[in-house]
């Protein structure tokens, strides 16, 4: 890969609209995942990706640095792209993570894969019914494995709402898992009071 900074791709690429590519070479994996988790769907979440992109590029004369990495101002346009998607489809946001759970099971013995794979679906069951917000932050924070800093910038919040923002997500998480161990919880709404 190249050695240049984002800030000097950004300024080539303004330049030279060629240049954009590298920029696209370095972030394309990562908001293509971000997509797709949001998405579930393989073709929307490249769809998506593109459209990303493509107004990454477009805006690229407009865009000025205010001390942000540039990673973030594409994850606010991909946000935006499946905001969007989800708003068209009037379908419900959901995490798709089933593909990497598996991934991941493939990976361990056979004797613990049975109950492993039952807790991580129930745990996934469980992300599934939290809010939009608190499914991207779930994301940003283990799938990206971003910082509460970078989170903050991706998601147009401070620092500290961040920390609170997963803070009542990981306490809802907890209420929601016993419930469903008992198996009071049957449907979820993906409804959340506190936003």
């Amino acid at each position: 890969m190249h050695d240049e900074s984002d800030s000097e791709l950004i300024a080539q690429a303004k330049e030279d609209p060629e240049a954009f590519g590298l920029l696209y070479e370095r972030y394309v994996g990562r908001i293509y995942n971000y997509i797709y988790y949001r998405t579930g769907n393989h073709q929307d979440a490249e769809d998506l990706t593109a459209r990303t992109f493509y107004r990454a590029l477009k805006h690229l004369p407009r865009y000025v640095d205010r001390g942000a990495p540039y990673s973030a101002y594409l994850y606010r346009i991909a946000h935006n792209a499946v905001a969007n998607w989800h708003r068209d489809n009037s379908r419900r946001q959901i995490i798709s993570i089933d593909e990497l759970v598996m991934r991941t099971l493939k990976r361990k013995g056979p004797a613990s894969l049975a109950q492993k794979h039952e807790e991580q679906a129930l745990l996934l069951q469980a992300a599934r019914r939290l809010a939009p917000d608190r499914q991207q932050l779930l994301i940003l924070k283990f799938v990206e494995q971003m910082r509460n800093a970078e989170i903050a910038e991706v998601m147009g919040r401070t620092e500290g709402a961040i920390k609170s923002l997963y803070h009542r997500t990981l306490v809802a998480l907890r209420e929601e898992v016993p419930d469903m161990l008992n198996g009071q919880v049957e449907k979820g709404t993906g409804e959340d009071d506190d936003e």
